[in-house]
């Protein structure tokens, strides 16, 4: 298969706004109650929930790209995590499709094995047995492929190989079924579609953003290059040390999304079950300029010198190369996502943070479920505009708390002392209070939140103190040449072995009535400031000076817990 190159601007604009001449007179009108303006993960799914919602609904969804997509070589976005996979398999309903067509993702995994030719003598990070709840590798293009056949199934209209040329927005708030105007391009015809409710899930072309003019920038200034290959790229065959390769239960590393970690960069491996491999290298703008990597040659000549034992793999003839493409500066935020006047964005059309972590399908997960909240409330006749600006304070609050994750830490990714600590805490940030919210169904609950306020606010006062304090270890062990931080010391270091981690992760599956939940994210972020504790004691034995002041602010007296702790994580100072 013959490669595509990019050049950054891989993501076309839908549509000029403007339609061909053509009178409107001329032209067929359609009408629905909801029209979404692009047909992939974000659009199809919230087609999907909204009509599990409201079978009722007549919803529209317009969608550039001809179905089906190929396998493979489509999309990025390829991994998922708990509050994501939780809305695919069990709020879509979708969970033998996943089991049956997707690969089961075997946790995080991480290896500090910047220049390293030989992985089993570099410290890991990850679990030696699957957590139980799960999550998949979620290959893009058989992924959308089912999820439109699904869609129009449900009754939903699905047109792809469809062009938006115009958009005209009503602010009219009186009772109108059809306010908002579309005009598309479906083969040679041109028509208007009339719709109650316009939903923006057009990817960074940012129809409605582009059009509002809503585009807001970030500090957070990373690229990103991507390829896809034949065949599976395992790391298990990356060593011949039976003891090495037999620490996990199973020993199917390559089912992981796996993390090789140097400063100011990452790169990840993602199986994908259609039979390829997804390479892509994430990284700090500065310490690993773009220009480095942005074509396959370049990309490769930098992980031979970065990661070695990568490069030896991907350049064998079985892992043939299907495409290649790259980002800049793909990191960015957003005014407005959710309106008065019966307009809302979802996915990348509104917001995207940074891949480490896989918050992507989250955020749609999130946005969606806000998005079919307030259309219900419209259905019912119920006021909403309220509402969806308490939503959209809720949904950039999530936003503003996860990017504090990455912001100005890349160059402390090749830290295996500091950065596993950071893993752990970051995680425990995410189970203690999105994810239970999120899996309680319990994100449209305003009076809830309210109740919630105090510890929201505790959570994430104690987050913004804690990513300084590990970004200034970081930087002490790099001004020191902190042996601890080369990362060449084999260790697993094994989460599932922390016991309270581990139960963090099994109680997201908990059905909790409204008094247990507040109690749960309470013990959470009782839990969360015992940690924060540790880190800080850690932090100070090996820099007494280290500024933690703020983090020392909010830290008060807190009960004694039982917690099981590793040996890897007693020793991590």
């Amino acid at each position: 298969m013959t490669p595509v190159a990019s050049s950054g601007r891989h993501l076309p604009i839908l549509a000029r706004m403007h339609a061909p001449e053509m009178d409107a007179a001329d032209r067929t009108t359609q009408r629905c109650d909801v029209a979404i303006l692009g047909g992939g993960l974000a659009g199809l799914t919230l087609a999907v929930q909204l009509h599990r919602q409201d079978p009722d609904l007549q919803i529209s969804v317009l969608e550039r790209r001809s179905h089906p997509v190929p396998d493979a070589a489509f999309k990025v976005g390829e991994s998922t995590v708990e509050i994501g996979a939780h809305y695919l398999a069990d709020v879509l309903g979708l969970r033998e499709h996943l089991e049956r067509e997707q690969i089961r993702k075997f946790g995080f995994r991480f290896f500090f094995s910047e220049g390293s030719h030989a992985i089993a003598g570099c410290t890991e990070l990850g679990v030696s047995r699957l957590l139980p709840t799960p999550s998949w590798q979620i290959d893009r293009g058989r992924f959308e492929n089912f999820l439109g056949q699904h869609a129009r199934v449900l009754g939903v209209s699905f047109l792809d190989g469809t062009i938006v040329r115009g958009i005209e927005l009503s602010r009219a708030v009186e009772e109108r079924q059809d306010a908002h105007r579309i005009t598309y391009q479906h083969g040679e015809q041109i028509l208007d579609l009339h719709a109650r409710w316009v939903v923006d899930a057009s990817g960074r072309a940012g129809l409605i953003k582009r059009k509002q003019s809503l585009a807001r920038s970030n500090d957070h200034n990373v690229n990103a290059v991507w390829w896809r290959v034949d065949g599976v790229v395992d790391p298990q065959h990356w060593s011949d040390d039976i003891q090495w390769r037999t620490r996990c239960t199973p020993p199917d590393r390559w089912r992981s999304t796996n993390h090789l970690c140097g400063p100011g960069y990452w790169v990840w491996l993602i199986p994908l079950a259609s039979g390829a491999h997804s390479i892509g290298i994430v990284c700090d703008a500065v310490m690993h300029p773009l220009e480095t990597m942005n074509t396959h040659a370049r990309a490769m000549t930098w992980l031979r010198a970065h990661q070695p034992q990568l490069a030896d793999t991907l350049d064998r003839p079985e892992h043939a190369l299907r495409d290649f493409l790259f980002l800049r500066h793909f990191s960015y935020g957003c005014d407005q996502v959710f309106s008065e006047h019966r307009w809302a964005l979802t996915g990348e059309a509104g917001l995207f943070l940074d891949p480490f972590y896989s918050p992507g399908t989250d955020f749609i997960a999130i946005a969606n479920t806000y998005v079919c909240e307030l259309i219900a409330r419209d259905r019912a006749g119920l006021a909403f505009a309220q509402h969806a600006a308490l939503y959209q304070q809720l949904f950039f609050s999530f936003y503003d708390n996860t990017l504090t994750l990455y912001q100005d830490q890349y160059p402390l990714f090749g830290d295996a002392q500091v950065m596993p600590i950071k893993v752990i805490w970051d995680y425990t940030y995410y189970w203690a209070v999105l994810a239970p919210l999120f899996f309680a169904g319990k994100l449209t609950d305003l009076s809830l939140f309210g109740r919630l306020r105090p510890q929201l606010e505790r959570a994430s006062a104690l987050n913004l103190a804690m990513q300084p304090l590990l970004r200034h270890w970081g930087e002490r062990n790099r001004s020191a040449a902190a042996p601890s931080a080369n990362g060449n010391d084999g260790r697993l270091l094994d989460q599932y072995q922390i016991g309270w981690f581990r139960e963090m992760n099994r109680a997201l599956a908990d059905q909790l009535d409204d008094a247990a939940l507040l109690q749960r994210i309470a013990d959470n972020v009782t839990r969360m400031r015992w940690l924060a504790q540790e880190i800080l004691t850690r932090a100070h034995v090996q820099y007494p000076d280290i500024d933690g002041a703020a983090l020392t602010a909010l830290i008060s007296a807190t009960e004694n817990q039982a917690v099981l702790t590793p040996q890897w994580y007693a020793d991590a100072a």
